[in-house]
């Protein structure tokens, strides 16, 4: 059943990007696209850019269906007196209805299709799926009217697939915009961005993030600064910190490591083993980028102070025991940039998860020993 088929552009936990009615924290951004689409003038290849979980799909989704249901000229034709001051579409829209249901003729996604073979998503973009959008754009200019596409994302292209769409953007068909979504620009082909008019979102500020995740339906209560501080003010990272308790193991992290200079053993094979446990891989990976998370603010926290607010309760002054020194922040920063290539690579040649996790944990326990001895 089509409705069975996971969707590369959703993040688990929350509604498609296409159902996500307001977007927080990206105001910006909106108004750049605006006073574009004021002028009359549209570019028709725009870069959504930034981290990971802070509205890129939302954004583009929004601008998709603001095109599709905008009269036919666009803002220019209208003056910049009564150009729209907003993206915002009424739900009962026809257009936003038809986005809704997945059934505008208007709009093209590009993204990682299915293998029925594999019975799997497959892992990048393919060309072919590049020129079923041509052939989209093709039958569908006998229309008229405006046509959007969506990438989602552009990150995920193989080479050839890239090579098909900067084709598409250098000769790019009449009444066509196309959006990239982008969390890592750099790695595009420089055609690629040089074709294209860039929006950058920016992390988001605590409230926003709050407000996002109410939309969500996910409710945080006395979590929202926790969550905050460590999503790095991505609403993706949120969630998934919220669906696989991210709060929970990272304060066991904490605890942990709060029985230093005289590490608690038990305790670091019973955290071992809990989130190192086989089977659980969306856990292990949170793991690992907690411990990351854990060394990175160790290590500023020596240079910045403690950090505010905290991602566990006790994280401030375990922070302030164990980097006291500029040169502290050194050793741990020197430990996080190494430690982050050891999990890597343990990962990569399918070590065992809780002999990855315990590896890290003495490595950190030693590091407190060296440094605290100098």
């Amino acid at each position: 059943m089509t409705e069975d088929i996971p969707q590369p552009d959703r993040i688990e936990g929350a509604p498609h990007p296409r159902d996500t009615r307001l977007l927080f924290g990206q105001e910006a951004a909106e108004r750049d696209f605006l006073a574009a689409h004021a002028t009359g003038r549209l570019h028709h290849g725009w870069l959504l850019t930034g981290p990971r979980g802070v509205g890129k799909a939302t954004l583009a989704w929004r601008i998709a269906t603001f095109l599709l249901s905008a009269p036919e000229g666009g803002g220019g034709l209208f003056g910049a007196d009564s150009a729209p001051a907003s993206l915002d579409v009424d739900p009962e829209n026809p257009v936003a209805r038809r986005i809704h249901a997945g059934s505008e003729p208007r709009l093209f996604v590009l993204r990682r299709a299915w293998d029925d073979e594999k019975k799997r998503l497959k892992t990048v973009i393919t060309v072919d799926e590049v020129r079923r959008m041509k052939s989209f754009f093709a039958l569908s200019s006998a229309d008229g009217g405006a046509r959007v596409a969506i990438v989602d994302s552009a990150d995920e292209m193989n080479p050839s697939a890239a090579n098909a769409l900067l084709k598409l953007l250098e000769e790019p068909p009449a009444g066509v915009t196309i959006l990239l979504v982008s969390h890592q620009p750099s790695g595009l082909l420089p055609t690629i961005r040089s074709r294209c008019r860039e929006l950058r979102l920016h992390p988001l500020p605590a409230q926003a993030i709050a407000a996002a995740l109410e939309q969500a339906g996910i409710a945080v209560e006395d979590e929202g600064p926790a969550l905050s501080a460590l999503s790095g003010g991505s609403v993706g990272e949120a969630i998934r910190l919220t669906n696989l308790d991210g709060l929970r193991d990272y304060a066991a992290i904490v605890r942990l490591f709060a029985t230093l200079p005289r590490l608690d053993r038990p305790s670091a094979l019973a955290l071992a083993a809990a989130l190192g446990a086989r089977g659980a891989e969306a856990r292990l990976d949170l793991a690992l980028t907690l411990f990351d998370l854990f060394l990175s603010r160790l290590a500023r926290s020596a240079v910045t102070g403690p950090p505010a607010p905290e991602g566990a309760p006790g994280e401030a002054e375990l922070f302030a025991r164990l980097a006291t020194s500029p040169h502290a922040a050194r050793g741990w920063a020197d430990l996080h940039q190494s430690q982050g290539a050891r999990a890597r690579h343990g990962k990569a040649v399918n070590l065992d998860p809780a002999a990855l996790i315990l590896d890290m944990v003495f490595k950190i326990d030693e590091t407190a020993h060296r440094l605290s001895a100098r």
